[in-house]
Parts: C-alpha cells; structure tokens; sequence
C-alpha cells in the first residue's frame, strides 16, 4: 500500500487555516453562542493609547452587533426614517464590499437598530427592527427569500421596544421567537423559508433571544418570556413570565417554569451544566436557577434551586467560568457593577460603581474577560472569584446617538452613551461599536 507523505509546510497550513476558521463568530454570542471563544495569544498589556485600532467605519445609531464569517464583518445596520440595511465589511481592511437594504421605517424608544445575524454557509440571515427576517445569498447579495415574523402571525402594533431578535440557526431550521398573538417560537426551514414549526403564544412579550441547553444530554431550545410589562401594558392582567423548553425539531413544549418575574426579559437563558439552567434579568429582579429532569412517565419537571437579586444582566447573558458567574448588574436604580457568584448563589465580589459596568458586552477568550463598560471603556481582566482583577483598560468608545435630539426619554433613562452592542472577536481582532461607529481592534499577537 502506497504512503501518503504530508509535508511540514503543508500540515502548519492546514493547521492555521483550521484555527482562522475556528476563530470566526458567526452568531450571536459566538460559535456556541455563549460568549466564548478559542483565541489564544490575548495582548496583556496595551500602548498607553490603548489597543491599536485597526480601522472605523460609520454607522447608523442602535444597539445591532456584529458577526464574523470567513474574513467578512456582517452586520444589520439601520435608518429609523428609511429601513434596515445589511452591510458586509472585510474584515482586515474595514472595506465595504456589498450591502442590502429594504424599507421598513418606525422608531420606538431607545431608537435604532437592535439585533446580531447570523451567518451559516452561503447564506447571512437576520431580523429586523419591524420584525422583517431575512435569508440573504453572501454571493449574490439578494435575498433567496423573506418573512416577517410579526404580522405573518397577527401581529399589529409593535411592541413597546419593536422586535429584538437574533436568529438561532439548528441545522436545517432557523429558530426565533414571533409572540405574535398566532404564534411564540417560529422554526423555519433555513433554505426555503416555510414554516415547519410554530408554538402557541407565550403569552407575554419577551426581547429575549432562543438559546440551546443540554438536559440528559439533549438539546432543549429554551426561550425566557417576560412577565407582563407594566409600562406598557397597564391594561393587561399582571401575569409571571415563563421559562419554556423546546423539543427542537418538533416544537413540541417540554417543560416551563411559570416563576420568572421580569418585565423586559434580554438576556437569553444559559446552560450551567447538570441540567440547570441561570436566567438573569435587569430592573432589580435579579436572577433564578433552576433545574429540568426527567419524570418516571417521560414528561420534564422543573425545581427552582434558588433566586437572588443580588446578581443579575439587564442586557446579556452571564460568562460561566470554572464553575462562577460573571454579569453586569446595571439598573435604572441599581449600580452593582461587575458581579461574580458561585454556582449555588453566592455572591463573591462586585465592582459597584469602581468601576462601573452598565449593559456592556463580555467575551471569555484566552482564559480571560473583555468586557465593554456599556460607555466608553474597555476593559482586559482575569476572571477570579477572589477578587475583580483587571489586567488593563482603555477608552475605545465614544458618546453620542440617542441623545436628547433623538430621544429624550432613552437619553434621561439610558445615560448618553448608551454603548450596548454585543461584541464579535476572529482572528485577533475585536468587532465593537458605539453609537456613530464600528471598529476593528487588535487584541492577539
């Protein structure tokens, strides 16, 4: 039998192919969306200007980030007077390469855009602000087809902060949440864009975006649903929110845990291992563990292992590091700042307002935290629950956007800078925006 001889110089390429396609974020969250990922070789000290800003581009104001494909920056920009606009950038360069736009005009508060793509093979799909979702050929720059997941489903009036989705892609299905009053989670087939499965409404409105979560060593797609907002629906019974788990490819309903009070659910729920599931809200509601096992008739239940309002994320889901909790506990009325706590509830440590971290966006790479402020500054730390042990910061980002011009409201609520976009790495180089920019930053050798 003849060998096959593999030169040196040939495998080092494969290999480093391999570990450039690795270090893509394709979604949101990133590869296991979970905010984690596999870039080695993190800069642990910056020049005294901050880390080298590789190029800027202008964007429109909001809170959409961005995700990285094969050495292409995508990212769902918008035009609250004109529509959505679906811009691909290069990502060594900062060059635009193509961009697709389509009308859909509206403003809500806290105007702009507001959602992360997701890019799998040919095709970048996202949803908008009006709830337009869209599957997009990255060859062509056409749509192959598109949807609206509110009013296909009876959806009238938006809700109060419009449709906040990031699309989940399950292997032949893409996954969202409609809450429209004919449908809650929505599957769809990825290539077509016909329905293969819909839930009944969850009853209340949720900005929370569908996660997967082991249980028994199966995937649950788990949703997080509001309880009802009291801003926005005074005229409506005060009903808990729910916790929902999926059976993914039928759509059928698992399991729910119907406890979870928090009136703008974000943060989408996490996976802690051992068929527990953390969900985090803002608005001083804090936290809630629970855990999903298996009945002797086949059927789910679910125990509340503890809540707290001591820990919390209006905005993100938590890191899960070595068995503790990383979030931003940032409230219109609470500055908890950077917050650790263990896998039983414990609260380790918590930065409040020295510093202070507001809605900002995390990535665990390298064994290490980037973490926006949420306002201007970003930050290198090593996770500990010892102690908040910051390695080096920097001001990257700057104000403007949603101020008073804009809206005074979101301005006198939300702060002027309001810098919440969640944030892409691949590569060695750091995707993050404010709100007038989109930079590329080199934070690996």
């Amino acid at each position: 039998m003849k060998q096959i001889k593999i030169s040196i110089p040939i495998v080092v390429l494969l290999v480093c192919i391999m570990n450039v396609y690795a270090q893509d974020w394709p979604q949101y969250l990133g590869p296991n969306r979970n905010s984690t990922s596999d870039q080695k070789g993190l800069l642990r000290s910056w020049p005294e200007n901050g880390p080298e800003v590789l190029w800027t581009v202008d964007v429109g104001i909001g809170f959409g980030g961005p995700v990285v494909e094969d050495g292409k920056v995508y990212l769902l920009d918008r035009d609250d007077k004109v529509g959505d606009n679906m811009r691909c950038f290069d990502l060594s360069s900062g060059k635009e390469l193509w961009n697709f736009a389509y009308e859909a005009p509206g403003s809500v508060m806290f105007p702009g855009s507001r959602s992360v793509p997701a890019v799998d093979g040919n095709y970048v799909y996202s949803c908008g602000h009006n709830g337009d979702l869209y599957c997009i050929d990255i060859n062509t720059h056409i749509p192959i087809w598109n949807k609206n997941v509110w009013t296909d489903f009876g959806g009238d009036e938006l809700p109060i902060w419009a449709i906040t989705q990031c699309p989940l892609i399950y292997g032949d299905l893409l996954i969202i949440l409609s809450q429209a009053p004919e449908a809650g989670v929505v599957a769809y087939d990825k290539l077509t864009g016909n329905v293969v499965w819909k839930t009944p409404n969850l009853v209340n409105e949720s900005y929370a975006s569908p996660s997967v979560i082991k249980i028994d060593g199966e995937d649950h797609i788990v949703m997080v649903i509001s309880s009802t907002n009291p801003i926005g629906h005074r005229e409506l019974p005060q009903t808990p929110g729910n916790i929902v788990g999926i059976e993914p490819l039928t759509g059928k309903i698992l399991w729910e845990y119907k406890e979870w009070i928090c009136h703008i659910s974000v943060p989408s729920a996490v996976d802690a291992g051992d068929n527990k599931v953390l969900v985090v809200g803002g608005y001083e509601h804090g936290a809630v563990m629970i855990k999903v096992e298996k009945q002797a008739d086949g059927s789910y239940g679910t125990t509340e292992l503890f809540k707290t309002i001591e820990f919390g994320d209006h905005t993100k889901p938590p890191l899960l590091i070595d068995g503790y909790f990383y979030a931003q506990y940032g409230t219109n009325n609470r500055r908890d700042g950077l917050t650790c706590m263990s896998m039983d509830g414990q609260i380790m440590w918590k930065t409040k307002r020295d510093p202070d971290f507001n809605k900002g966006s995390m990535i665990l790479a390298d064994g290490l935290i980037l973490a926006t402020d949420g306002a201007r500054t970003l930050y290198l730390i090593e996770p500990d629950p010892s102690g908040f042990k910051p390695l080096v910061s920097a001001e990257v980002l700057g104000e403007g956007g949603t101020g008073s011009e804009n809206d005074p409201v979101a301005s006198r609520v939300g702060g002027a800078t309001q810098n919440w976009a969640p944030l892409a790495l691949a590569d060695g180089k750091l995707l993050i925006r404010d709100q007038t920019r989109l930079k590329c930053v080199r934070i690996a050798e």
